[in-house]
């Protein structure tokens, strides 16, 4: 069988691998380089096991991009499956070539019309199905795996090849076929056309356009080696590289990149696997040089991304001074951080509030993005949270991915505020795997910083310290201020938690002092009030009440009711004695009214501590049990284990009691909700009676519930009896 257009032959070879190979086992390879292996070479270990040891040492590393050719990936698992293909008939193998093209490198769904159209009779793929490369079905061909598709379209002859993209470009003819169409005339070319090149482009635009960049990336990459210009053919890398990145191809992304002159390009590079302080510059100079303000307007977007990965935010003014010149009104979060790093906290609060509220579905996921980090710094992350999902959602729906792992490195923020560890942990390392695989570096630091986080929360010392090890030399490596301090939070929150307060002091001091690279002035805010903490702790309080004035400043601003708690909770550790207590009633009052679920339960601990230092023993008890029952909850033994000490100390016993009186086991707030929900009041009604949000009284019901050791109102029903 002949596959009836005949075009002259033209053979085609795969570039050489020049580099020096140096034998690297795989398990010597770093996490992010390992899972990018598995990821280019299709999760095959067969290519894997002969591409590892054929890298150099700087591939090894990660300093340089893996191949991307097949030929360069796995020459000898090729070598060996385009003989297996070789065995089969000549209409079998020009079957699988018509099937593979249709597939391979870009996927056009177009293989049964194909055959339809020119009569061919597909019985000659039994022979593919016998011998285990391919199966027929209603749907068209499917390969055994994708080297077997690759050895199926590179056996054959040049001729052959194009005379298959000819026919599939022949028979997509329908509307809204005009990209996949133009792709086969591309790829059916015999050499350089200005013609087709100039066909290939537009078609690459509408790709980008309805959200598919792996498309686009083929097309402007197809038009680049068509072109016969070389100022178009290096735009259309620069574009081909751009695409190759958003797609999660940051190894083909590197390589073309490598073969253009593209500040743009650069900085992007730069700001997600490279230096971020370089990008900050590299976007700045690219934002001049850009003719649309559409474009430089975007490139001031990603430098203030840049800004907020270094530290370095006082550079949001020079980025802003960019805007004006230009003409462009500089986006909110760029203007806010501009306006909090001098100290104009309210003129931030203004900013940082109007990019927060533009979180509608649907819209640009990086401006949403922007808008989860205004709402974070503002202390609202509810709509943090809900801004950087639908920046996901809507980076998904973009066949972006590397965006939807930007999303989900600062929706880890919220989920840790509002006391979801576990869940959140394991969104992170799901994060974590997806950015090494599409070669967002930056970004996997940043996530296993928010995993050293995690741990120090619940307490694992051994995870919290390996996390922070990892990130610590490679944040410093890549100027990345905020991954280096939150490193630095969680190991000095570790030891505030563990009762190293001297270490804990000394850590927090330092990040305080940390410039652009190595800290971050968000994440100053973020230990303050630890660092009020162990600094009491310590007897040192002098540099405390100077940076709690800073703080109360912010959280006056802001007016969030979690970052108000944390400022009055500051104020009673830093007051002596029963000046204290009614500093602890404002921050609980405070904390009853925002969402830091996990912070309002170490308030209650502090709390307790004060009372029973004062002799008020029965509300310390009271206090220390809703602690206990809340740090149980998130999953943070070290926390419960001070609670229950306390606890020990005012010989209170602590496991629950089915058989006993709820009036001697319940504090008399959980007592009181208990009754109510036992007479059938809902969680609304008893919160609506007691002044209180239905989030606090569904926390009192599990504890009570924990401590009468019973799991339903049924059986609360039955030990206060029936309601009235």
């Amino acid at each position: 069988m002949v596959i009836p257009v005949n075009p002259p032959p033209l053979d085609r070879t795969s570039p050489p691998q020049t580099a020096e190979a140096g034998p690297c086992p795989a398990s010597a390879l770093p996490e992010g380089v390992r899972i990018r292996v598995l990821r280019v070479v299709y999760d095959d270990p067969r290519a894997a096991a002969e591409l590892v040891p054929r890298l150099t040492a700087r591939q090894a590393a990660g300093a340089d991009p893996l191949p991307v050719e097949p030929a360069e990936l796995a020459p000898r698992l090729l070598h060996a499956l385009r003989r297996e293909i070789r065995a089969l008939p000549d209409d079998t193998r020009l079957l699988l070539l018509l099937a593979a093209a249709d597939q391979y490198p870009v996927a056009t769904h177009a293989f049964l019309r194909a055959v339809t159209a020119v009569r061919v009779d597909t019985r000659p793929l039994e022979a593919a199905e016998t011998a285990g490369v391919a199966h027929a079905s209603a749907g068209g061909v499917f390969f055994r795996d994708a080297w077997t598709r690759i050895a199926a379209y590179e056996t054959a002859s040049a001729a052959d090849r194009r005379a298959a993209h000819q026919l599939l470009a022949r028979v997509l003819g329908g509307k809204g076929e005009t990209t996949r169409r133009s792709w086969h005339r591309g790829a059916a070319a015999l050499g350089p056309s200005a013609r087709l090149a100039a066909e290939l482009r537009p078609a690459a635009d509408r790709a980008r356009a309805e959200g598919r960049p792996a498309l686009a990336r083929a097309l402007a990459e197809r038009a680049a080696e068509l072109s016969p210009d070389p100022v178009a053919e290096a735009r259309l890398l620069a574009l081909a590289a751009a695409d190759a990145w958003r797609s999660g191809e940051p190894d083909r992304a590197r390589r073309l990149a490598a073969r253009t002159d593209n500040s743009a390009l650069d900085g992007v590079l730069a700001l997600r696997v490279g230096n971020a302080a370089e990008a900050f510059d590299a976007l700045l100079t690219a934002a001049v040089r850009q003719e649309r303000s559409a474009d430089a307007a975007g490139l001031l977007v990603l430098a203030a991304e840049a800004a907020v990965y270094t530290g370095d935010l006082r550079r949001c003014r020079e980025a802003q001074v960019i805007a004006h010149w230009l003409g462009l009104a500089p986006s909110g979060v760029l203007a806010g951080l501009a306006a909090a790093v001098e100290g104009r906290y309210d003129e931030a609060r203004v900013l940082l509030k109007g990019t927060a509220g533009r979180c509608g579905p649907g819209g640009d996921p990086g401006l949403l993005i922007h808008s989860g980090i205004a709402a974070l710094m503002l202390g609202d992350p509810t709509r943090a949270a809900t801004a950087t999902l639908r920046a996901a959602a809507s980076a998904r729906a973009r066949g972006t991915p590397g965006t939807v792992v930007q999303a989900m490195e600062f929706r880890v923020y919220a989920d840790f505020w509002t006391g979801r560890t576990r869940a959140a942990e394991a969104a992170t390392q799901e994060a974590l795997h997806q950015a090494y695989a599409i070669g967002q570096d930056n970004g996997a630091c940043h996530l296993q910083a928010a995993l050293a986080m995690f741990a120090a929360v619940t307490g694992d010392e051994e995870a919290c310290r390996e996390r922070a090890a990892a990130v610590r030399p490679y944040a410093l490596a890549h100027g990345l201020g905020l991954p280096a301090a939150l490193a630095q939070w969680a190991l000095a929150f570790l030891d505030l938690t563990h009762g190293r307060f001297p270490a804990a002091a000394a850590r927090l001091r330092a990040l305080a002092g940390f410039g652009p690279g190595h800290g971050h002035r968000a994440i100053r805010h973020l230990a303050t009030p630890h660092y009020v903490e162990a600094a009491v702790r310590t007897g040192d309080t002098r540099v405390a009440r100077a940076a709690h004035a800073d703080y109360d400043r912010w959280a006056t601003a802001v007016r969030s009711p979690d970052d108000l708690a944390l400022s009055a909770r500051c104020r009673a550790l830093l007051a002596p004695g029963a000046e204290a207590v009614p500093h602890y009633r404002t921050a609980l009052d405070l904390h009853a009214r925002g969402t830091r679920d996990f912070e309002r339960a170490r308030t209650e601990l502090l709390f307790a501590g004060a009372l029973r230092r004062i002799r008020q023993r029965t509300e310390a008890r009271d206090r220390l049990h809703s602690a206990l029952e809340a740090f149980e909850s998130f999953g943070a033994p070290h926390c419960a284990a001070q609670a229950r000490a306390e606890l020990r100390a005012l010989g209170t016993p602590l496991a629950p009691n089915p058989g006993a009186d709820p009036a001697a086991v319940l504090t008399a707030q959980q007592l009181m909700v208990a009754r109510m929900a036992a007479e059938g009041a809902t969680n609304r009604e008893i919160a609506d009676r007691l002044n209180l949000s239905p989030r606090t009284i569904d926390h009192h019901l599990r504890g009570v519930f924990s401590r009468l050791g019973i799991r339903s109102r049924i059986e609360l029903v039955r030990l206060l009896g029936e309601p009235t």
